[in-house]
């Protein structure tokens, strides 16, 4: 059955393409989270490993919007590690940094996840999709607040 909500169908493509750069963004940022709130040492190893606890968590629940979002524009979500790949604009840490390293890859990742989801507003404007924009602004307030406790951290 034809999908008919009163957002066009090229809109709609335009907004999921969106929406799958902000979900790959948001998975490898939640890997790399994860990630550190597990190797994380040093001084500071019980305030990062709760704080870095918290973001991974908020970010684990934000994939689930935005890739039910994805699905209810009519199109699929993206899903495997090739496709986050390829659509990613974050890099991925290979090595363990020190904690201080930790804290500045992620106020980047917050930052570029900030940015992509600032990208779609555009198009989601165009399509006079309002849940989408709430999603977005959602999103882009989380990922500021974020990107400024962390950089809160490195000031000296």
């Amino acid at each position: 059955m034809e999908l008919n909500i009163g957002i066009g169908k090229k809109e709609r493509k335009e907004i999921s393409l969106g929406l799958s750069h902000l979900l790959a963004d948001s998975y490898t940022l939640y890997l790399k989270t994860h990630n550190f709130h597990w190797n994380v040492e040093g001084p500071m190893f019980n305030t990062l490993h709760v704080m870095f606890m918290d973001q991974y968590t908020e970010l684990w629940t934000a994939l689930d919007l935005i890739a039910e979002r994805i699905r209810a524009l009519g199109h699929y979500a993206p899903g495997s590690y090739k496709q986050y790949a390829k659509l990613t604009s974050i890099t991925e840490s290979d090595e363990i940094p020190k904690a201080e390293d930790m804290i500045k890859q992620l106020l980047e990742g917050h930052e570029i996840v900030a940015r992509t989801a600032r990208k779609i507003i555009a198009a989601a404007d165009k399509g006079s999709d309002e849940a989408t924009l709430d999603l977005l602004t959602q999103r882009i307030q989380l990922h500021e607040k974020t990107a400024w406790m962390l950089r809160s951290l490195l000031t000296k």
